[in-house]
């Protein structure tokens, strides 16, 4: 119970208004474009949408998705940290609750949303998986989540021998194939594949965003004259690692440098003038921040 009280202290407002937003968001998705077709979500909201329908009606999604998720978020506890599970549950609460008042309380016919929804299974594919990514890249950004199945992925997935993106995608592509038995046909569950992919990518574009930075790791016996032409020509600073070439037994330096995808080439020029023999590789970085402007 302290730790929980600590984590609830440590929770801040802004978090608490984006994390409801999460919920009220993906609710809308799931419920306006993706129930009345009969298309799935992944993990376990997909699996309470099959359970809310093979099921008595009293057992709603609702219902399922706080049975379901909740245990896994408890469970996962000791290794997410108390103030991410309590966002979680949370942020779960609230999409059950949004979702319970759209579908039982206020029920709402698809063609609400849109006028070729109800016939369109493509173009409720694809809003049902935006609008629903849009809810779960909110609620990871804002240090919650709305799905268990990732904590499971957290846990399991190396003590298995898979990544955790390898976990989950196991777990959709079983519950997509029983989705497919279950429904006697193979149409809806291909169709939530789309959904799947477009959620997949507006969670990457909420939670890293659109200008996607890259990191420039220069491998160079010229430190100094590459640095100083980085830092004259984009105004910002270079880290400096010293090495030692490991055929050639020869000192060698490496220069840890950050630029967004529109200055690669200028910066692979400004490079190649510099030292035509330096080696330079690219890895993509999801987000940059100073430690002391995230306190």
């Amino acid at each position: 119970m302290n730790k929980i009280t600590e984590a609830l202290r440590e929770i801040k407002p802004l978090n608490i208004i984006m994390l409801t937003a999460a919920g009220i968001i993906n609710a809308f998705g799931i419920t306006l474009f993706l129930m009345p077709v009969k298309l799935y979500d992944s993990g376990i909201s997909g699996t309470s949408m099959l359970l809310a329908q093979r099921t008595p009606e009293w057992l709603s999604l609702s219902f399922f998705l706080i049975v379901l998720n909740i245990p896994l978020f408890i469970y996962g506890m000791k290794k997410q940290g108390t103030a991410f599970t309590v966002n979680a549950v949370y942020t779960v609460i609230v999409y059950s609750a949004v979702s319970w008042l759209i579908t039982d309380v206020l029920p709402v016919d698809v063609s609400f949303a849109s006028p070729l929804a109800g016939t369109d299974l493509l173009l409720c594919a694809l809003f049902g998986g935006v609008i629903s990514g849009m809810g779960s890249g909110l609620a990871i950004r804002y240090g919650g989540a709305m799905d268990g199945i990732e904590v499971m992925a957290v846990i399991f997935a190396k003590k298995l021998g898979l990544s955790v993106g390898s976990f989950v995608m196991i777990y959709n592509v079983i519950l997509y194939i029983i989705c497919g038995f279950a429904m006697k046909s193979w149409i809806l569950p291909l169709y939530s594949i789309v959904t799947y992919y477009a959620a997949l990518k507006t969670v990457d574009f909420i939670v890293d965003g659109l200008q996607r930075s890259k990191a420039a790791m220069i491998i160079t016996s010229k430190p100094d004259k590459i640095s100083g032409r980085l830092m004259k020509e984009f105004g910002c600073g270079v880290t400096i690692i010293k090495a030692k070439g490991g055929f050639s037994d020869t000192d060698r330096s490496v220069l840890y440098f950050v630029v967004n995808r529109f200055q690669v080439m200028k910066m692979k020029d400004i490079v190649q003038k510099a030292d035509p023999l330096a080696y330079v590789t690219l890895t993509e970085v999801a987000d940059i921040f100073s430690v002391n402007q995230e306190r």
